[in-house]
This record gives structure tokens, sequence and C-alpha cells, in this order.
């Protein structure tokens, strides 16, 4: 019986999106300019591109699932727990001080509570292509 290696969150977030970025998460932000419609504002189908830390230097991506509020989002993910699991449905709150969703908490779901690391967000990456590559396709 052959052993599956652990879902990671960028090949999860390209099959959920249609987003063909490949490379660390910490790298789609960057990579996606040009090619997808980027942006500060969350949408449901949105990939949602964290930033590298000193504690998760590769960033993480997650997909956005539903816009609950002005502050609070439902993403769906993969290896957020580092056990190649796909987390459903986890809340992630924006404790930004403009509300632009820079700074935020992701639920902690073993703790039942927010998590205590605040996480740096690039923005949101669309997964339609922009006339720009689309032309040079």
């Amino acid at each position: 019986m052959a052993i599956k290696k652990p879902l990671q969150c960028v090949p999860y977030a390209r099959q959920e999106t249609g987003v063909e970025i490949y490379g660390n998460a910490n790298t789609w932000w960057t990579k996606a300019a040009g090619k997808y419609r980027r942006d500060r504002a969350p949408a449901p189908g949105t990939v949602m591109a964290f930033r590298g830390s000193p504690e998760n230097p590769h960033g993480h991506v997650a997909v956005v699932r539903e816009v609950r509020s002005s502050r609070i989002l439902i993403v769906d993910h993969a290896n957020w727990l580092g056990r190649g699991e796909v987390t459903v449905a986890t809340p992630i709150i924006d404790i930004s001080p403009r509300n632009d969703w820079s700074q935020v908490r992701v639920w902690f779901i073993p703790g039942d509570q927010w998590g205590a690391r605040v996480f740096k967000i690039a923005g949101f990456i669309y997964p339609e292509r922009t006339v720009a590559s689309m032309a040079s396709r």
C-alpha cells in the first residue's frame, strides 16, 4: 500500500480555485501580479495569501468560502495544523486597525478560541485571469 504525502496548502488552493500559481505560498501574491486580479477585499472563491513570517517562512494560502461580515471570513485550507489535513469552515477575524485585512487571527480549533498569533496578509487573489495574461497565451 502506497503512503500518500500530507496535503499542503498550495496544491489544495490551486485545486479548489483554478489559480495556476506554483511555488511556496509566500510567493503567490507577487506571482499573481499581471496574471490575476489582486485586491485587499475578500470575496468567496478568492485565495487569501498569508505573508511569510519567522514562525511560518513559507507563508500560507486559504480559500475564502464566505464573507460573514466586514471583519469575519470563513475559509477552507490544507495543512494549517501541520498534519496535511483539510480544515473546512475555519473562521478568520480581521484585527487590522484600518479594517483592511492586513492582520488577522485564525480560529484555533484544538483550543476552541481565537489563536494568539497575528498573521500578516498580502491580500486576496481572484481566480479570473486578467486581460493581459489572456493575451499572452
